[in-house]
């Protein structure tokens, strides 16, 4: 039992977050979270995350995730290419127009910007590689978003113009996550000796810390997903079977181009992964009627996350 605990304390301790946050009728814990959030809680921790990223990358790491080109591209394809084309089979079913454009939120963001990188780092694959998916990603993003939401609203008959404002992305992307990092980087570099007693460490600090962002993003979207608890189950599904679907075309996809081991972590994961606070952002933005697309986002991020945590561990036995 105790190995168990080991082996998945980090997928059991993304289910209690939740349960927490959604379970809390006093209103303490949530309200602990909303004040975080709304005080650039997040931000700060997805700070450290790529703080301490960059203390745990090597020079050697580093070179080989940066001349990775043929990993790059087949993650950017899974991202931009992959995930919508697969969103839009979903658009054939008997789902609610909620549901669905919750599911095509997903489907238009680019990858996490810490957890995919944290998963890369604990099973075996380039942290290097990894952040440079997330950046490149990311920055794409503000280009690609309004074209793919577009185009996959128009399968439900929305013919809304999307616009997203690109500079506060960018300042985010330079903000919360180069900066950071490069401090990492340097600080390994320039006092290496200091920061090596931490460095066995950074891999559970690091999933720690993506547990409280999901609490918080949990207690954020609480009111929305206790107003639509009928429709968990279904939600739950849904995003289950979307990920999977993206995580059988990944790991296909590494196997038809060659990309082996410490190479397919980074394509897999951050091919797969999609990122919640932009989701969020422009749900409320541009579809405030539609409650339970709220709650398709943060549902999905919960059940992709808990369905790497169990990835991880078969990406690092795999050969």
């Amino acid at each position: 039992m105790s190995q168990f605990f080991r082996k998945n304390w980090f997928m059991l301790g993304l289910i209690g977050v939740a349960t927490l946050a959604v379970g809390d009728i006093s209103g303490i814990t949530v309200s602990a979270g909303l004040w975080l959030k709304g005080h650039h809680g997040p931000d700060i921790v997805i700070m450290v995350i790529f703080f301490l990223s960059g203390l745990a990358l090597n020079t050697r790491q580093i070179r080989t995730g940066i001349s990775d080109y043929s990993g790059t591209f087949v993650a950017l394809l899974l991202i931009f290419v992959s995930a919508p084309l697969v969103a839009i089979l979903f658009c054939y079913l008997p789902l609610s127009s909620e549901l669905l454009i919750g599911l095509l939120l997903v489907a238009a963001m680019p990858t996490t910007l810490s957890s995919g990188v944290v998963m890369t780092g604990s099973s075996g694959g380039n942290m290097a590689h990894a952040l440079l998916i997330t950046i490149l990603a990311n920055s794409l993003a503000v280009l690609t978003i309004p074209l793919t939401l577009a185009f996959l609203l128009s399968f439900t008959g929305d013919n809304r113009i999307i616009e997203i404002d690109q500079l506060p992305i960018m300042i985010k992307i330079a903000t919360r996550v180069l900066l950071p990092l490069i401090a990492g980087i340097i600080l390994r570099n320039k006092a290496g000796a200091l920061v090596k007693p931490i460095l066995p460490y950074i891999s559970v600090l690091n999933q720690t810390s993506i547990l409280f962002v999901v609490w918080m993003a949990s207690c954020q979207g609480r009111e929305a997903i206790v107003a639509s608890l009928g429709s968990v189950i279904p939600v739950i599904l849904v995003t289950f079977v979307y990920h999977l679907i993206l995580l059988f075309i990944a790991i296909a996809a590494t196997e038809v181009t060659t990309i082996g081991k410490s190479r397919r972590e980074s394509v897999i994961l951050m091919g797969c992964q999609k990122t919640l606070p932009l989701s969020i952002i422009l749900q409320v933005s541009l579809f405030p009627e539609y409650g339970l697309a709220l709650v398709v986002c943060v549902l999905h991020h919960i059940t992709h996350l808990a369905m790497d945590a169990f990835l991880v561990q078969y990406l690092k036995t795999k050969k």
